[in-house]
């Protein structure tokens, strides 16, 4: 695993151990695909990481030119690793690793909000978990998203989420193999 593009390109990431279970990294193939995507609206992006794994997908975008990033995970291990990475691809000042359980309120981000808000977040629990939907809810409730932000959640691709969760519009959804993808862009109204 390594960062695709940017300023930190061909850095090595560090991985969970063979055979880890609760941290499922996105690939190289689908990172690249999905920052493809994203293209013009990494830059200058304030992202808010969510699950965070290994802490590719914030790193990514650190090294495409975001501004800062907020990564959050529960597990013990995940934090190690995305605290090596951040160090590997020299990104500490740009970033704050919280742990905090996501399967309840998210009412402690508010504390972390940039201002204007998070231009930029990525969902990526555990397959059998499927609380994307609820996690984009208590989003909307709290009003830490920028309107017009992006939400980018990774799920199975047998997976389904719906067109509308509160004021987010699902923009795209792409599948790179066992992985779906559904970018859900905040309403301006």
């Amino acid at each position: 695993m390594r960062i695709i593009g940017g300023t930190a390109r061909g850095r090595r990431l560090f991985s969970p151990a063979s055979g880890t279970s609760d941290i499922r990294p996105t690939s190289d193939r689908a990172r690249e695909a999905i920052f493809n995507i994203l293209a013009g609206r990494v830059g200058s992006a304030r992202v808010l990481d969510l699950f965070a794994g290994t802490g590719a997908l914030g790193l990514e975008a650190l090294s495409r030119g975001a501004v800062s990033a907020v990564f959050v995970d529960k597990s013990h291990s995940s934090l190690g690793l995305i605290g090596k990475n951040i160090q590997q691809c020299h990104f500490a000042e740009k970033s704050l690793v919280l742990k905090k359980d996501l399967g309840r309120s998210l009412a402690f981000l508010q504390s972390y909000v940039p201002e204007g808000g998070f231009s930029l977040v990525f969902i990526d629990p555990p397959y059998i978990m499927q609380s994307v939907e609820a996690v984009i809810t208590s989003l909307a409730h709290e009003e830490i998203i920028a309107v017009g932000g992006l939400v980018v959640a990774e799920l199975s691709a047998a997976s389904h989420l719906p067109a509308e969760i509160l004021q987010f519009s699902l923009v795209d959804r792409r599948s790179y193999g066992e992985a779906g993808f559904w970018f859900y862009e905040k309403k301006t109204g």
